[in-house]
């Protein structure tokens, strides 16, 4: 029997690691979120959904697409 260890993955520590890369402040991607997504988003309240972990995979797709990065989802063996 396999052992599989599950992490949870922490999306505001992922999204704050690529800001500091691009040097983009969170005031810069919620306005660039709210143009690509149609929807509005604060710094404030993207900072808050990001630390409650209430983003949902599209708008995570879209802050990688913003940043120039990409999802992968691999299978495990």
């Amino acid at each position: 029997m396999h052992s599989v260890v599950y992490e949870k993955i922490d999306s505001r520590k992922e999204v704050k690691i690529m800001l500091s890369k691009k040097a983009w402040t969170m005031k810069v991607l919620a306005e660039k979120l709210s143009q690509i997504s149609g929807k509005y988003y604060s710094p404030q309240n993207l900072n808050y959904r990001l630390a409650q972990n209430k983003l949902k995979l599209y708008e995570m797709g879209f802050i990688c697409q913003i940043l120039g990065f990409k999802m992968e989802f691999t299978e495990v063996r």
